[in-house]
């Protein structure tokens, strides 16, 4: 494996690899379409990594460029790789070459209609800025932090502002009420730590409060995707009935260009980008224009069930043999027998025989990053759910499973913290979400239904379903229901798993680190185990 380099090659090439002669090394140092068409190029070449970069990207003069005499380190296989995927795109439309080459990008001042866009894909990782932890009580450059859109124009466009104004103003003035009551109820232990007592407190109180935002609020959202996530994402958002969202997928194309141009030559073009997206608005169209002509939509939505009387989690679906292919699937890899007759074996085992499987599969798990393997991916799950848009957020970033939503409206009821009522903002918290639905409702009468869920306050509730596995449904559980979770998606995940273990009691009692009890100070424990790892590295 090792390679022969000169004296001059070894020093043209050590700016660029994470060590010279090891079979294991990373690529520094280079643009993301160099590192992506390297790969491309490795999968035909008898040649090693280094050799190649050597022979084939650093060229003629590129030693002497990239040993820093002359020219930049950008510069290094630049032109070369831009052809090569050039040919590779357009000639032989080899896709999975996208996928080598990846852009870390920031996303702000975006909507929370336009996050859950944002964060659609499941080949991607995100970061959002949190309305659990960040107080939304500032007014930068002299107004709030919501988004106002281009749609709205004239005497709508002012009353959407005054609305969302006066719903920010509330927000404001209860924050350090609510704060106050909650130090009144949950008086600081003297040995507790101050910071640790006052995040906590903080982070109650905006917990509690989050409901009253409109979903108009912006966030900050950090991307680290490849070429092809971001070229899926972007085709999609072009297509999208929302200004907001299209306007934004061409700020984005315009900044990935600048770092990964050659990912992303389709996106745009008539032919390709243009027809996909077409493709997108017309299937959207079409499927609504069908579901109102068979659903009946404008009557269907005047007879929404009172909210009070729909349960905020149902499984829908479920397979009940269930445990017996998972333990068969437990059993396939450390076995020879073919998949058929490990279900039949499987199906004729005692219940104590089935479980003693399960138990050796799953073994002695410490935490709950320890998660048993393939074989719970065997059966699944599907719950419709009806929980408040805050929840919904925060659900909605577990892209492994399938999710999908509905549009946001008043019509399914809220959610109201007791803390409301407790504390005296019931009459503020009603008031304010009323407006937010009345404003709602004359968005929609005036044609703009999709512009309209801007106005909803995200104590509102929305439906959506979750579709996964056994195995995704153990790390969902699992981390939702840990006491730092907000009690909103906690009491979802909770009744999720108690649903499981009415069908599959096997499969529910694997998931350990499941935590059903009550907490009132939800980032309690977090904030001491934050305060011990400061002190440690202090």
């Amino acid at each position: 494996m090792a390679d022969e380099f000169t004296r001059e090659e070894r020093a043209a090439l050590a700016p660029y690899v994470s060590n010279l002669d090891g079979p294991v090394f990373a690529l520094v140092n280079l643009p993301e379409v160099v590192k992506g068409a390297l790969f491309a190029r490795y999968s035909r070449s008898p040649k090693s990594l280094r050799r190649l970069f050597v022979d084939e990207f650093l060229g003629t003069g590129g030693l002497e460029a990239a040993a820093g005499a002359g020219g930049t380190r950008d510069a290094a296989g630049t032109q070369r790789a831009e052809q090569l995927y050039e040919r590779v795109f357009v000639e032989y439309g080899d896709d999975s070459v996208a996928q080598l080459g990846g852009v870390h990008l920031a996303c702000e001042g975006a909507s929370n209609i336009l996050t859950k866009v944002l964060e659609w894909g499941r080949l991607m990782a995100y970061l959002e800025q949190s309305t659990r932890y960040i107080p939304y009580d500032d007014r930068p450059d002299g107004r709030y932090r919501y988004h106002v859109p281009a749609e709205l124009t004239g005497a709508l466009r002012e009353r959407y502002v005054a609305t969302l104004d006066r719903s920010f103003d509330t927000y404001r003035a209860w924050l350090p009420k609510l704060r106050a009551f909650y130090e009144r109820k949950f008086p600081r232990d003297p040995a507790e730590s101050e910071t640790v007592y006052r995040m906590t407190i903080r982070a109650k109180a905006l917990d509690t409060l989050r409901g009253m935002l409109p979903a108009a609020t912006t966030s900050n959202v950090g991307i680290y995707g490849t070429g092809q996530a971001y070229e899926q994402l972007l085709l999609r958002m072009r297509a999208h009935p929302l200004q907001e969202v299209r306007a934004y997928a061409d700020l984005m194309l315009a900044e990935l260009r600048k770092v990964i141009p050659a990912f992303l030559k389709r996106v745009d073009g008539p032919e390709r980008g243009g027809v996909w997206s077409a493709y997108f608005e017309e299937t959207r169209k079409e499927m609504r224009e069908v579901a109102g002509r068979l659903l009946n939509a404008d009557s269907a939505a005047k007879k929404v069930p009172s909210a009070a009387l729909e349960d905020e989690v149902t499984l829908t679906d479920f397979d009940p043999d269930g445990e017996v292919k998972v333990v068969a699937a437990a059993l396939y890899a450390v076995s020879s027998r073919p998949d058929a007759e490990l279900l039949d074996v499987a199906r004729a085992m005692t219940p104590d025989e089935r479980n003693a499987v399960m138990a050796a599969y799953v073994g002695k798990r410490l935490n709950r990053r320890h998660r048993p393997g393939r074989a719970f991916e065997r059966t699944s799950y599907r719950f419709d759910v009806l929980g408040d848009y805050g929840a919904f957020r925060d659900l909605q970033r577990h892209r492994l499973l399938t999710l999908e939503w509905q549009r946001l409206t008043p019509r399914h009821g809220r959610v109201v913290p007791e803390a409301i009522a407790e504390a005296g903002a019931a009459e503020d918290w009603d008031r304010g979400l009323a407006k937010s639905a009345e404003l709602h409702d004359a968005i929609e009468t005036a044609g703009l239904p999709e512009v309209a869920s801007y106005a909803v306050s995200m104590a509102y509730r929305v439906r959506f379903y979750m579709d996964m596995n056994a195995r995704e449904a153990m790390h969902l559980i699992e981390l939702r229901t840990t006491p730092q979770g907000h009690p909103s998606y906690r009491r979802i995940c909770q009744t999720m798993h108690r649903l499981i273990g009415e069908r599959h009691p096997a499969i529910a009692a694997t998931m350990t680190f499941a935590d059903h009890s009550a907490v009132e100070l939800e980032r309690l424990d977090a904030e001491r185990a934050a305060e011990r790892r400061r002190s440690a590295s202090a």
